[in-house]
């Protein structure tokens, strides 16, 4: 099984930049794809950024595009997301995900490991 546990995260100001991380443990062939997910208050969670692993192919949301890029480190097994030009409307809870299917998407379903989270929070 693997765990996923993020870092990173806290509070900015517009136009500012934040770096999670994700460091994937345990049998970590179970993480060929990993993705970062979001949910801010009161509506659902969103796809933001995904990586399959084994090519380092990259999916990213309309919303985020240009903004956020995600990146790997094989050896140590982590994902990081570099969020730049910060938006208040990028606040809320991000999660790290992962699946050992081939692919990846930015569909919540498809993953069935989690990490327990991380809050951004963008002021205007």
């Amino acid at each position: 099984q693997v765990q996923l546990a993020e870092s990173g995260g806290g509070s900015v100001q517009a136009g500012g930049s934040l770096g999670l991380s994700c460091a994937a443990s345990g049998h970590t062939y179970g993480s060929r794809c990993m993705g970062w997910f979001r949910q801010a208050p009161g509506k659902e969670r969103e796809g933001v950024a995904a990586v399959y692993r084994d090519v380092g192919n990259t999916i990213y949301a309309d919303s985020v595009k240009g903004r956020f890029t995600i990146t790997q480190d094989n050896a140590r097994n982590t994902v990081y997301l570099q969020m730049d030009s910060l938006k208040p409307e990028d606040t809320a809870m991000y999660y790290c995900a992962a699946h050992q299917w081939a692919g990846c998407t930015l569909d919540s379903d498809d993953y069935n490991i989690w990490g327990q989270g991380t809050q951004v929070t963008v002021s205007s």
